[in-house]
């Protein structure tokens, strides 16, 4: 099941490798050592590094998709690959924590609009600035959204705005409508929980209204961590 994951986001790399293969980053590099979150990585030599123009759900706020970007970060640029940084002319270099701020190229691929394509990420024009990307990620974005894909359809509450940091939302009125496929998983009872892939965690079922929820199969978002058939107690 695991491989559906991967294989969903390399459908995503295929969209828009083509595209920007012939982006160059000017000079930097370095090895990933960790990924923070969804926007967020290290690299071995100590830098960090704040992927420019995106936002996703910070890791460990219970915002819903969280766990699932830093997924699909970790897919596109792999713990120990070399990756390319580059700035942009016209925006800041670092953040007020000491971040590069940074297009993120592995290879021909442009990390911060793949992510925007697979729904795990949306454009963030911060202080109203917009960069060297700005309208392919406006553009990904508004095709993510048509099609559901990502945190587009598993965060209802999620809105595309540009100018202001993306919220999917932790709380709010129950909803337990089913999935835009109109699909449930079978290892699920109590709920209608979306199939496997995208990997979602109970942050994501509880913005969605679904949990606690019963596992009646094998699990596959791994929502039942003591095995008691009870998921997101």
């Amino acid at each position: 099941m695991r491989c559906l994951f991967l294989a969903s986001v390399l459908i995503a790399i295929t969209l828009v490798a083509a595209p920007l293969s012939g982006a160059t980053a000017a000079g930097e590099s370095g090895v990933v050592s960790s990924v923070y979150d969804g926007d967020t990585l290290s690299l071995s030599d100590g830098r960090r590094v704040r992927l420019l123009q995106i936002d996703t759900p910070e890791l460990g706020s219970g915002e819903c998709y969280s766990r699932a970007s830093r997924k699909v970060l970790v897919q596109i640029v792999p713990i120990g690959s070399r990756v390319r940084l580059e700035a942009d002319a016209d925006l800041d270099k670092v953040d007020r924590y000491g971040r590069l701020l940074r297009y993120v190229h592995r290879g021909p691929l442009n990390a911060n609009v793949i992510l925007v394509t697979a729904g795990a990420a949306a454009p963030y024009f911060y202080g109203g600035e917009a960069g060297k990307y700005a309208l392919k990620l406006l553009s990904e974005a508004q095709k993510a959204k048509a099609a559901k894909r990502g945190l587009w359809g598993a965060c209802r509450r999620t809105i595309l705005n540009p100018y202001r940091a993306v919220d999917t939302g932790i709380s709010g009125p129950p909803t337990q409508n089913p999935p835009p496929n109109g699909k449930c998983d079978p290892n699920y009872s109590g709920g209608c929980v979306p199939p496997y892939p995208p990997d979602l965690d109970c942050a994501d079922l509880r913005a969605m209204g679904l949990a606690p929820i019963r596992s009646s199969g094998s699990d596959p978002h791994g929502l039942d961590g003591d095995d008691d058939g009870i998921g997101c107690e």
